[in-house]
């Protein structure tokens, strides 16, 4: 059986995988330094990638914030890494995206995530919220 379009859950996976053999950090510094692009495809990159170098970090909390018009991504673990800031349409996309894979329509929501990777399964577990001024993603890693 053919799948007829690829889900955004699809796209991540793929995403994923593509860049599982390169510079986490370098390709995420690239898209903050170049022009938006395709706001879909950039979205599911960025995400892929910092999920991926969350992954290589053994961090336990990958953050992404937008407060007051400014976006923030950190990596939690052993310590905090800030991430080169994407840009507030590219946020706005991702969370998207991210709303759109787990079905979550309302202001909160927290649901696992389960990503199939070239050596595994990854289980994450998602957090959104959004509020007047502000809406966050925090991903939760296993470990």
């Amino acid at each position: 059986m053919e799948i007829a379009e690829r889900n955004y859950h699809l796209k991540l996976q793929e995403m994923c995988d593509c860049y599982l053999e390169t510079d986490f950090q370098k390709q995420l510094q690239a898209m903050a330094a170049s022009a938006e692009g395709d706001l879909e495809e950039n979205g599911v990159k960025y995400l892929s990638l910092a999920i991926m170098y969350s992954l290589t970090e053994r961090a336990g909390k990958l953050s992404l914030k937008k407060k007051d018009g400014e976006v923030t991504v950190t990596v939690k673990g052993d310590a905090t890494i800030t991430l080169p800031a994407l840009s507030v349409a590219l946020f706005d996309k991702v969370t998207e995206i991210i709303r759109a894979i787990l079905h979550i329509e309302e202001d909160r929501g927290e649901l696992p995530l389960s990503l199939g990777l070239r050596s595994g399964d990854v289980e994450l577990q998602i957090k959104v919220k959004r509020k007047l001024g502000q809406e966050t993603i925090k991903i939760k890693f296993p470990g």
